[in-house]
């Protein structure tokens, strides 16, 4: 057997290993009891022109009333060391007969200096649960930025009105 032969013999056979792991690893990727249950995509909220600040607390019409205190940042199995900086949230559904969602990424932190900080997930072991509430449910979770800073307020906003809702943190 000539040397040409044996080089394409070795080719091949590396190519043909490596289509195998391929198909393999298609194969066991795409079973369905191997998954985690998946979780439905946070509604996204159509950005909007709006000049006014959201309100502090809720406006007539507005179906949430949020409201906000400080608390200590508890770090959950994935913290990954980088320092956070948590706020306890209580958010009532007060108006609306729809259900609201208590999503933590329809939360966002806004600090001392005006700086906006987007909800980081998983963090702290206390987060809020993604809940549906009805109208007078409440609940209450921790809604955690990302960097050491002192919160001024939350908003929330879920696309269900224009304008966000805010609670000032105490």
């Amino acid at each position: 057997m000539g040397a040409g032969a044996i080089i394409g013999i070795v080719l091949g056979s590396i190519v043909a290993l490596i289509l195998l792991v391929a198909v393999l690893g298609a194969a066991v990727g795409d079973n369905p009891e191997s998954k985690a249950p998946a979780r439905p995509a946070a509604p996204t909220p159509a950005p909007t022109k709006t000049t006014t600040a959201p309100t502090e607390e809720p406006a007539d019409d507005a179906p949430v009333k949020v409201t906000a205190r400080t608390t200590k940042f508890t770090p959950s199995v994935l913290h990954d060391g980088s320092p956070y900086t948590s706020v306890e949230v209580t958010i009532t559904n007060v108006g609306s007969d729809k259900t609201i969602s208590t999503n933590p990424l329809n939360f966002t932190i806004t600090d001392t200096s005006g700086a906006k900080h987007a909800a980081e997930l998983g963090m702290d072991k206390d987060q809020m649960d993604l809940l549906n509430l009805g109208k007078g449910e409440k609940a209450t979770g921790v809604i955690t930025g990302k960097g050491k800073f002192t919160p001024a307020y939350v908003t929330y906003s879920d696309g269900l009105f224009s304008e966000g809702v805010r609670g000032r943190v105490s």
